[in-house]
């Protein structure tokens, strides 16, 4: 009869089990190899096993037994094939090659089990000994092993964290690398940040000195060496910077909102440096231009009483009676509406020469007795360069209002415009004032003439003259065609 034993210990169970009735036969009559690694398995703490005879019986310690689940102590004294008939498949090989005389050792192999009722991913670290007797007999197998299915799972969850950290650190809309150790070693850099140096640079596994060497001179590796040291992190704002990113790896000039955060490790020593950069050098540019805008607007705003009263003065010099004088005043002063909300939406979608021309001559000019002369193509422009090029008309007929011919009676204003170039790729623009008072070069240059000179606003080749010649202003402006035809 078979006596059960409660599972109150590996030690306890092989000193009640009753050997004689297993394969391995009394204790008394087991060789000294079975009796020694009996000896060395029961007095360790590491999971082992023994697996002896032909019979391939199997005997482990307490270690061993956390790892068979439910099976144990059922499965002690028992069968090898017994305890792992669910995994038989890939262990089968590894104890053929151990009877056989091959040892066989894994830092990780992978199981599904069923050993708790259902079935579960495990992990085991082991090496299968071969056990031989002084003839060189294999006489079993010896296994010393650790489950690191804990610890795989752990890993996991580690590698899957940092996974995610990456694809937010890829998603960011700002560069983002990490640095490690003192010599500000590249370990990782999302895409932006390959954008902001310069796309084609080799920089992981590099120092910052030997991937981006044109900062040294600039001070960064000294910022990066103080952050190391004393743990605070840097913080600027529209930092300017030198950067080889050119096609041909020319330097550009760019402005970078910029922080270099310490790493730490769980210790708190200081392991590296994350580093986060934004390139704002077209976001400071759009900035600017909007001030300018901001100041064009202020100061148009503050000439709206001299423009509405000038508008007045030659709507009634020719109206025939006040009702027409009432009409055309009304809308004259809608239009002169119409053209500040042009201005301050900034423009959408593609507008025409003539249009932007005929909104400027209709607060300007008297349709009956008109003094500008306007000829050129009703030629298509984009929105940008519209918007440019519309504050740049009302400004020369708001001058000319003012202060040029059309302040004068006898006055006259040509305005000419048209395609030209030796390949008829530029947009050519003549403004011409006769009949006025004379005219001198201002002592100083305000918002409006600051404007004018901005030129206009998304092309690429912008050239302009303003003369100041006796009999009237000249101004000319020549931009090319693509830029000033694209919507931007």
């Amino acid at each position: 009869m078979t006596i059960q034993f409660p599972p109150s210990g590996c030690a306890t169970m092989f000193e009640g089990f009753d050997w004689a009735t297993s394969p391995l036969g009394p204790r008394t009559a087991w060789p000294p190899e079975l009796k020694t690694l009996t000896s060395v398995m029961l007095g360790s703490l590491q999971p082992m096993l023994i697996v002896w005879g032909p019979e391939q019986t199997t005997l482990y310690n307490d270690g061993y037994a956390a790892m068979c689940g439910n099976r144990h102590p059922a499965a002690f004294g028992g069968s090898f094939k017994s305890l792992w008939h669910d995994i038989w498949d890939q262990v089968e090989p590894i104890i053929s090659a151990a009877y056989a005389g091959q040892g066989t050792s894994m830092d990780d192999i992978q199981f599904t089990m069923h050993r708790n009722g259902y079935p579960e991913e495990t992990h085991f670290a082991f090496s299968y000994t071969p056990v031989r007797d002084p003839w060189g007999s294999v006489l079993g197998m010896f296994c010393a092993c650790t489950e690191t299915t804990s610890e795989v799972r752990a890993r996991r969850v580690q590698d899957d964290l940092k996974e995610r950290f990456m694809q937010v650190f890829e998603l960011s809309q700002g560069g983002i690398a990490m640095l490690a150790g003192k010599d500000h070693v590249f370990e990782y850099a999302n895409e932006e940040y390959y954008s902001m140096i310069g796309v084609g640079r080799e920089i992981i596994g590099k120092t910052v000195a030997e991937a981006v060497p044109e900062v040294i001179r600039q001070g960064f590796i000294g910022l990066l060496d103080g952050v190391f040291a004393s743990g605070d992190p840097f913080v600027a704002k529209n930092l300017p910077v030198k950067l080889n990113r050119g096609p041909e790896g020319e330097e550009q000039s760019r402005l970078i909102d910029l922080v270099y955060q310490p790493t730490r490790s769980a210790e708190g020593c200081i392991t590296g440096i994350l580093v986060q950069a934004r390139d704002v050098t077209a976001l400071r540019a759009e900035e600017k231009h909007r001030e300018l805008l901001a100041y064009e607007l202020g100061h148009r705003l503050k000439n709206q009483l001299a423009m509405v009263q000038a508008i007045a003065s030659q709507t009634l010099r020719y109206a025939p009676d006040m009702q027409t004088a009432r009409t055309n005043l009304s809308d004259r002063v809608a239009v002169l509406s119409r053209s500040h909300d042009a201005i301050i939406e900034g423009g959408t979608g593609h507008s025409r020469v003539g249009d932007l021309v005929g909104q400027m001559t209709a607060i300007h000019d008297n349709r009956d007795h008109p003094r500008i002369v306007v000829t050129g193509p009703n030629m298509t422009v984009g929105s940008r360069p519209a918007l440019s090029l519309s504050l740049i008309l009302h400004e020369l007929a708001t001058n000319a209002v003012k202060y040029g011919a059309l302040s004068s009676p006898d006055g006259r204003i040509t305005l000419t415009w048209r395609v030209g170039g030796p390949y008829r790729d530029r947009f050519k623009l003549e403004w011409k004032e006769t009949g006025g008072p004379p005219v001198s070069i201002p002592e100083k240059e305000g918002t409006g003439s600051r404007l004018i000179r901005a030129g206009l606003n998304g092309t690429a080749d912008c050239q302009l003259a303003i003369d100041y010649e006796a009999d009237g202003l000249r101004f000319s402006i020549s931009a090319d065609l693509a830029g000033f035809q694209k919507e931007h």
